[in-house]
């Protein structure tokens, strides 16, 4: 796997010269952001943004004024992150969760073990492989590479995988080939999500991508 590692560490490398920092995942606090990865399925950031000011607006952005709000209230307020009937019972459910076993507390939660926690979480409706692992990873810092339709994308059209690569599959060439290393995988999938918007979409600009020649 040592060619796989160098092309990784390469791309890596040539994303973040061009890009720079991506200072991703952005929100106020680990709560802010597990609610950010939930409501973000299915839309644009922008329009999660709009969300979560409309509950931070009305004093609503915790775990305690959440689990106490009827879902049937807070369905409007998430509005313009779309589908907002079925985020609120999402949410509501992560929210059920959180005070269940961890009395609403991140900090709690980040204290369990990685792969007890991710079972858990994959266990709540809703939630899938890339939002249980967007939480772990950009809410609790747990180093566990966050796998998107843009990382595919880019990594087939690398020949890195193939088009029925599982996200476990995809998942694990990150975790057997580079360092378990949050900040590496934090900055290395928002990279991704970059260049996945800007070059490598359905119908690609490849001779304008800085990928080209890898």
């Amino acid at each position: 796997m040592q060619d796989c590692r160098k092309v990784l560490i390469k791309m890596y490398n040539t994303l973040y010269k061009v890009f720079g920092p991506q200072h991703w995942w952005p929100g106020d606090g680990a709560f802010e952001v597990a609610v950010g990865a939930i409501l973000t399925q299915n839309t644009n950031w922008s329009n999660v943004e709009k969300a979560i000011d409309n509950l931070k607006s009305n004093g609503h952005l915790s775990a305690r004024a959440l689990h106490d709000m009827h879902v049937k209230k807070l369905a409007p307020l998430i509005r313009p992150a779309g589908y907002f009937n079925i985020k609120a019972k999402r949410l509501k459910a992560f929210i059920d969760f959180l005070m269940k076993h961890y009395r609403g507390s991140m900090k709690r939660m980040a204290r369990e073990d990685i792969h007890v926690l991710r079972d858990r979480l994959l266990s709540i409706n809703g939630i899938g492989p890339e939002t249980a692992d967007s939480i772990l990873l950009y809410a609790l810092d747990k180093p566990v590479f966050v796998v998107d339709a843009y990382t595919k994308r880019v990594l087939q059209r690398h020949g890195l995988v193939n088009e029925k690569a599982t996200y476990h599959e995809v998942q694990e060439l990150f975790h057997k080939n580079l360092p378990e290393d949050v900040g590496l995988f934090n900055e290395y999938h928002a990279l991704f999500v970059r260049i996945g918007k800007e070059f490598c979409r359905p119908k690609p600009r490849c001779e304008e991508c800085p990928l080209r020649d890898l």
